[in-house]
């Protein structure tokens, strides 16, 4: 973990790619950037009460967008490769950001400049998830589709319950934030920072230690934890569609938690409160972010961001 300027208070924020898509009839970019204005309303509230933010970001909507488009186009255009494809999103997310920012810091007068840094992370190219990939990409498609680019393009591809073939690639733990030091010397110097978009774009090295760009989706929670154990973040925020964590979610005997230590986190996550595809990977990047030297982590929504650092709501999650 590296060290921080004393008296100097760093949060990674890490809002959800689809908290910018609100719903299905305002997916198109202005309505992105709209979306982008609420939640930057609630961070630039955070920043106002003294804390250096890093922003980061999901993407899985706006990669998909990206690859349904190069489908359509691949008669004429030569196809976008997945790792363009998150570097495409981190820069025009960022834009999102940076605006939204940029007009929120002159509505109340704060002498701020956010600044987008476009993230290579490293992962494992021996990584298990390489060997039997799971995490769905791109449209559908019928079988005989399906299996022309397992043949042709070497996809790997898998019926999704009945509704269609999809391509499937890797989800490998990040390892490592290829651009840890800019980030952190760009915070030190109090800029905000928006950094591994859609868990940054994964990379492995070759046999000459280069780096080289693979076709694999990082968790964003995941790989925000290790950015805030690697600046040595002071509180891990992670911005959902819930107020706050519960267990037995959407239950009858729902029970919602204002407070979790590390022990019942873990203890809860064995136990199979958290869903797989939802709160898991979130309570599970948290507990990572304590055991590497994080001090305190939150989940609530965007626009109760405020609130929770007030303690008013939100779930925290703390090492006792």
């Amino acid at each position: 973990m590296e060290g921080k300027t004393p008296t100097r208070r760093v949060a990674v924020v890490a809002v959800g790619g689809n908290s910018l898509i609100t719903d299905a009839k305002h997916q198109s970019v202005p309505d992105q950037i709209r979306a982008a204005r609420k939640t930057c309303v609630h961070i630039v509230g955070m920043i106002q009460n003294g804390w250096d933010v890093v922003v980061t970001h999901g993407n899985g909507p706006q990669v998909g967008f990206i690859l349904r488009r190069s489908e359509l186009s691949r008669h004429e255009l030569h196809d976008v490769p997945l790792d363009s494809c998150g570097a495409d999103t981190q820069g025009a997310i960022g834009y999102d950001i940076q605006q939204s920012l940029h007009n929120e810091f002159r509505l109340r007068g704060v002498d701020k400049q956010a600044v987008t840094v476009v993230t290579q992370v490293l992962v494992d190219k021996d990584d298990p998830s390489f060997r039997k990939p799971s995490k769905p990409i791109g449209s559908f498609m019928d079988e005989q589709t399906a299996i022309e680019r397992r043949e042709k393009e070497r996809w790997d591809v898998v019926e999704d319950a009945g509704r269609g073939w999809r391509r499937v690639v890797a989800s490998p733990l990040p390892k490592e934030i290829i651009e840890h030091k800019a980030i952190k010397t760009l915070v030190d110097q109090g800029f905000v920072v928006i950094a591994v978009g859609g868990g940054g774009i994964p990379v492995v090295e070759n046999d000459r230690h280069e780096l080289v760009g693979t076709a694999a989706v990082i968790d964003k929670d995941y790989a925000s934890a290790l950015l805030a154990n690697t600046i040595g973040a002071d509180l891990f925020v992670i911005s959902t569609a819930v107020e706050k964590v519960a267990l037995n979610y959407n239950k009858p005997n729902q029970r919602w938690l204002d407070h979790l230590t590390i022990e019942e986190a873990r203890r809860y996550l064995a136990e199979g409160h958290f869903a797989k595809g939802s709160m898991a990977p979130k309570i599970q990047a948290i507990i990572w972010y304590l055991e590497g030297g994080g001090r305190e982590a939150l989940i609530t929504n965007p626009e109760n961001v405020e609130r929770a650092l007030q303690g008013k709501t939100g779930t925290r999650v703390t090492r006792e």
